[in-house]
């Protein structure tokens, strides 16, 4: 019988190589959510402080002006409702991003996740904590691009382009095929099955190498002709018989 031993293989679903360190990508996500709204929030602090009443600050040989806004709506301006749905939408983007991080094994991932939840937590402390209301709050921007007022893109902020990032990061790490949980569903590896030397999938193992016990035939070798005719003595009548 074949006691070759298959190779170790990852349980419970995840990727061969991925397990037992989940934490490593918890903290990366943590890391970089805590870097990019320390950001946001430095930068809106000083645009309150700066740009209150001013003009429009012209820098990078204009394709960046610096200019305070304050936004009642959504991302780069988007009307979606009151600023408390939008904070409401803001805290389910936050629940689920934290769902998903205790399943994290894909270091891409753990970025692109981060930039987002760095996002969301930034615009919704504004909403939360700035004039004119508690979840009324409207939310600094201050960055337009190739002219004042927004007048080539909507005014934003350090948040708007952390979820940007984020998003754009998430969707390519979609398309080739690398998933959150590690797990690789399209290119030349694959977690559903190994690839033989041709890169065609190997036929799992249904036991037919398990050897036979002696004296048994196998296959179609052993069968015999239907109509009773044998070769050799099977045909022969015995001479008593015909005496």
């Amino acid at each position: 019988m074949n006691t070759e031993r298959e190779p170790e293989t990852a349980t419970s679903g995840e990727p061969a190589g991925t397990g037992g360190r989940p934490a490593r990508y918890v903290v990366l996500l943590a890391s970089v959510a805590l870097v990019a709204y320390l950001i946001d929030l430095g930068t809106k602090v000083a645009a309150t402080t700066a740009l209150e009443g001013e003009e429009p600050v012209r820098i990078l040989g204009g394709i960046v002006y610096l200019q305070l806004i304050r936004n009642p709506y959504a991302a780069f301006g988007m009307d979606f409702g009151g600023t408390w749905i939008l904070a409401l939408v803001a805290l389910a983007v936050v629940g689920v991003i934290i769902w998903f991080a205790r399943k994290l094994r894909s270091t891409g991932w753990a970025i692109g996740l981060g930039l987002v939840l760095a996002g969301a937590l930034g615009n919704l402390t504004d909403r939360v904590f700035r004039a004119p209301a508690p979840m009324h709050g409207h939310v600094v921007d201050f960055l337009s691009v190739f002219g004042p007022d927004g007048r080539y893109f909507p005014v934003f902020n350090a948040a708007d382009s952390a979820i940007t990032v984020g998003a754009v990061l998430i969707v390519v790490l979609s398309v080739l095929g690398r998933d959150y949980d590690g797990a690789i569903t399209r290119g030349p590896k694959k977690n559903t099955g190994d690839a033989d030397d041709d890169g065609a999938a190997a036929a799992p193992d249904t036991g037919s190498d398990v050897d036979a016990p002696s004296g048994t035939a196998t296959g179609t070798a052993a069968a015999e002709p239907a109509d009773g005719s044998r070769s050799g003595t099977a045909g022969r009548t015995n001479p008593e018989d015909e005496a």
